[in-house]
């Protein structure tokens, strides 16, 4: 009965091991092994691995079957072995790629043809000296020109050299549309489209109110205007004033004067007649 007992204790007591055992075997989940895929090496031959999430060294050196001391040390910038997920990591090198790349066509070069030399143009330049009677450094209308000034057009590289002297008038009524001449105006025509620079020297007894000297670009095909202005100082303007205008003689007026001069010659030899008439002639005895 005894022997019976114990026999019956021990079969409880393997099927309780037994019972537990298998519980821990179904409760333990299966080991998942990081899924290794085949690098590519890049360009320069090194082979790297992306972190994925709860890698470790140890396990990226096993799944990549490197030695862990040598992915420590491909990898200095590594701390305390923590692995970062998404970053790249170096473990190891391949060989030089095989074949060097086969070169392609050469790109047909263009035959390029050189473009003629364009022929410099030509523009005209006109340049006025004008009286600035109001001084406000601006040519009216009614402001003529002075004459007897001096015009000087040059160019830098001393090719050019030109004079004139300034012309009167420059006061134009019931013209649409003036030339530069007729507006008192001195042109120079066919002049190389370049920089000049032109001078202007106002007669004695004209004081400048604009500056009289500039230098200025030449467009081709263009006419460029400039104009200067000068005023008469107080010593001219007071000898002006002391000469007199002559006055204008109209010709109705002397056409009156010789029809009174005639109405008066003819009132006179009438008169006379009349006297001669009314006189008493006297009888011879």
């Amino acid at each position: 009965m005894r022997k019976h007992i114990l026999l019956a204790a021990g079969l409880f007591i393997l099927l309780l091991l037994f019972g537990i055992q298998s519980q821990e075997i179904q409760a333990a989940p299966r080991a998942q092994l990081t899924v290794f895929p085949t690098p590519t090496p890049g360009p320069d031959g090194r082979i790297t691995y992306i972190a994925q999430e709860q890698d470790t060294v140890w396990r990226i050196a096993a799944i990549s079957g490197i030695d862990l001391n040598k992915f420590r040390e491909l990898n200095p910038q590594m701390i305390n072995d923590i692995i970062i997920p998404g970053q790249a990591y170096l473990i190891g090198f391949a060989g030089p790629a095989s074949g060097a790349p086969t070169a392609g066509p050469l790109p047909t070069q263009a035959i390029v043809t050189p473009s003629p030399t364009a022929l410099p143009g030509w523009g005209i330049l006109c340049v006025l000296l004008y009286n600035d009677l109001n001084g406000d450094a601006m040519r009216q209308e009614t402001e003529p020109s002075i004459p007897d000034g001096e015009i000087s057009v040059s160019n830098r590289l001393g090719t050019v050299s030109l004079t004139a002297q300034t012309p009167s008038g420059g006061v134009v009524s019931g013209v649409l549309e003036p030339t530069p001449q007729e507006l008192g105006y001195s042109c120079f025509d066919q002049l190389a489209q370049g920089e000049y620079l032109i001078s202007v020297a106002a007669p004695e007894g004209y004081n400048r109110t604009t500056s009289l000297n500039q230098t200025m670009e030449l467009d081709a095909g263009q006419t460029t205007l400039l104009a200067f202005g000068a005023q008469m100082n107080s010593e001219m303007e007071a000898q002006t004033a002391l000469i007199p205008e002559s006055p204008r003689k109209s010709p109705l007026m002397g056409i009156l004067g010789g029809v009174l001069l005639l109405a008066g010659v003819g009132l006179g030899i009438y008169a006379a007649l009349l006297r001669r008439s009314s006189s008493p002639k006297t009888n011879k005895g």
